[in-house]
């Protein structure tokens, strides 16, 4: 599943490359991105003279003072309350499902394409996985509402079919890049290759793996928060409603609801991050 990789940098000949190459590329790379983000100004409609204008404070300091004070009555709050454990509940579960097929499929992914059988299996793999992450959340969720019919449970699905292309990816590039020596004396010991990958490339990538999925939760957090635009349940739902009748009071209580979802599991995340990597 891995291979070695040399210490040193090659050129296209298999060489030793001089010293200043990745130097060098680093800093082509770098001018490129240089003179991608001076075209965006150039080509850019920016009006910031529009957007800076008196009026358009005005207007703006108008509609920001309509959320205020947000909505605090005892019925409000606890509906707000189960939207708030439905979102938590969608990115969780959404999360959770993903972790699981993105492992599966990230074996396959980081296959060393040292046969055309095992290029092949790699090459459709990470093609699956690269479809995946490239059709948003909402897209996702209008499926399988389509699909499942209004509520959390699309919301749910829409989350993990976007995370497992993100996952998976991360994850068979966390695969591929751990050295192969562990794995690799085990099988010629003897042990299978099912219970060399879990005696020793797994604890090895286990760090990473959950590292990666806590991350991927968090952005989940906020995912699901706008996934109502299109019926998936949650917050969302609820914002998309009370914005929908300019009631703007409730919609400042949901997007507090949302803020205070969010710092809770950034400090989670956090706090076990840290203890995987002490």
């Amino acid at each position: 599943m891995n291979r070695e990789r040399p210490t040193l940098n090659t050129d296209a000949t298999g060489g030793v490359a001089p010293p200043g190459t990745s130097r060098r590329s680093a800093m082509l790379v770098l001018l490129g991105a240089l003179v991608l983000i001076v075209a965006s100004f150039a080509t850019l409609d920016l009006k910031w003279a529009d957007f800076l204008a008196p009026d358009a404070t005005a207007k703006m300091t108008e509609f920001l003072g309509g959320f205020f004070p947000p909505e605090a009555s005892p019925g409000f709050l606890a509906k707000l309350g189960v939207a708030s454990l439905e979102t938590l509940a969608m990115s969780a579960l959404g999360t959770l499902i993903a972790v699981v097929i993105s492992l599966a499929l990230a074996l396959p992914a980081s296959l060393a394409p040292g046969t055309a059988r095992a290029s092949v299996i790699r090459g459709a793999t990470r093609l699956l996985l690269n479809a995946l992450r490239s059709i948003p959340e909402l897209v996702w969720a209008a499926l399988w509402v389509i699909a499942a019919g209004l509520g959390p449970f699309p919301g749910t699905l829409a989350l993990a079919a976007h995370t497992v292309g993100v996952l998976g990816r991360l994850f068979a590039d966390t695969l591929e890049n751990l050295p192969p020596a562990p794995a690799r004396a085990l099988r010629e010991n003897g042990v299978p290759a099912t219970a060399a990958f879990l005696y020793a490339t797994l604890p090895q990538a286990l760090p990473q793996l959950m590292s990666y999925s806590l991350y991927r939760w968090e952005n989940n957090i906020r995912a699901a928060s706008i996934l109502g635009v299109v019926g998936a349940g949650g917050l969302g739902q609820m914002l998309y409603f009370h914005l929908s009748l300019f009631q703007m009071r409730e919609a400042a209580s949901v997007v507090l609801a949302m803020l205070a979802i969010v710092a809770l599991v950034d400090t989670l995340s956090f706090f076990a991050r840290r203890q995987l990597t002490d």
